[in-house]
């Protein structure tokens, strides 16, 4: 994190140098302000230590399986909807619409 905070400080710098100086100056300055990030990133990136770690391999997959209700209709009808359902007005074409559907 300190060469990475280190970079970021001289590319404040180029950007701000960008301002004052000219010729093959600027040039430099824009191409460290540009061209900074991007090596600064590969830097932090870099582990430090040449050592292989184990990888460590998770154990068997176990499905989840919800849990287990005594009630014989609970999977037709949920504890808790997701989203209040609100009534449906009837049609005219709606069998169950009551006496005044069959006109």
């Amino acid at each position: 994190m300190i060469k990475y905070s280190v970079a970021m400080g001289i590319r404040m710098v180029c950007i701000i140098l960008m301002l004052f100086v000219h010729g093959w100056w600027l040039l430099v300055c824009a191409a460290g302000a540009i061209l900074l990030p991007y090596f600064a990133v590969v830097v932090a990136n870099v582990h430090g230590n040449g050592e292989a770690t184990a990888v460590t391999r998770p154990g068997a997959v176990q499905l989840y399986r919800g849990q287990s209700s005594s009630r014989p209709d609970s999977a037709s009808t949920p504890d808790s909807p997701s989203e209040p359902t609100a009534p449906r007005a009837p049609s005219a074409h709606d069998p169950t619409a009551g006496a005044g559907g069959d006109t």
